[in-house]
């Protein structure tokens, strides 16, 4: 840690230039710094875009079951694989606690799905530099999403809406939606994004032997 002060200190410094030219050199160095933070606000703004497709995009499918399908009616896809049906699932993702006390269950949902939220987007947001990377961003801005989607029907309805299902004979996955694939990709690329450095020094170690 002090190697690394002591490098980011004498980054700081102007050797070899005359005092006339030290004006000049922290001008730049000060109008170089607004990059960085102009391009971070890009990057929020992005994050935030998608986030706000994800759930418009969860929204609209949603409502579009509502009022286009019956309770338990379905639609097939793809003959003996994938079917679309209209479920409404009290508990958490792909089924997850749809049996236990309502009362209960809500306040336990609702306050996980407001605490993801929270943290999500106070990641997002924040300057660390462990949230700066792009698969960390698009998985962040992926799960803020898809908890949105969810969390406003949780408040607002009670249930949340599930409509698609992958099946093959007797067997069949629990129905889910776009929120819930949106939660899904995203820890998947946080997953990608949290063992890349650890396999690249993998291979680095492997080639120095």
């Amino acid at each position: 840690m002090r190697t690394l002060l002591e490098i980011h200190n004498g980054r700081g410094q102007q050797p070899g230039f005359p005092n006339g030219m030290c004006g000049m050199c922290v001008g730049s160095a000060g109008i170089s710094e607004l990059v960085p933070s102009s391009q971070n606000a890009n990057h929020r703004i992005t994050a935030a875009g998608l986030a706000l497709l994800i759930v418009l995009a969860d929204r609209v499918t949603k409502l579009l079951i509502l009022h286009s399908m019956r309770s338990y009616e379905t639609i097939s896809v793809i003959p003996g694989w994938l079917r679309i049906v209209h479920a409404e699932n009290p508990g958490a993702a792909f089924g997850v606690l749809a049996e236990g006390n309502p009362i209960l269950r809500s306040i336990v949902l609702i306050g996980i799905s407001g605490a993801v939220l929270v943290f999500v987007a106070s990641a997002l947001w924040t300057r660390n530099g462990a949230f700066r990377s792009t698969g960390t961003r698009f998985g962040l801005a992926f799960i803020l999403g898809g908890a949105f989607g969810n969390l406003y029907d949780r408040i607002f309805r009670g249930t949340v809406t599930d409509f698609i299902e992958v099946y093959h004979g007797v067997w069949s996955f629990p129905a889910f939606n776009v929120a819930d694939s949106a939660i899904t990709i995203g820890a998947v690329l946080l997953l990608f994004d949290l063992l890349k450095p650890r396999s690249k020094s993998i291979k680095e170690g492997l080639a120095h032997k």
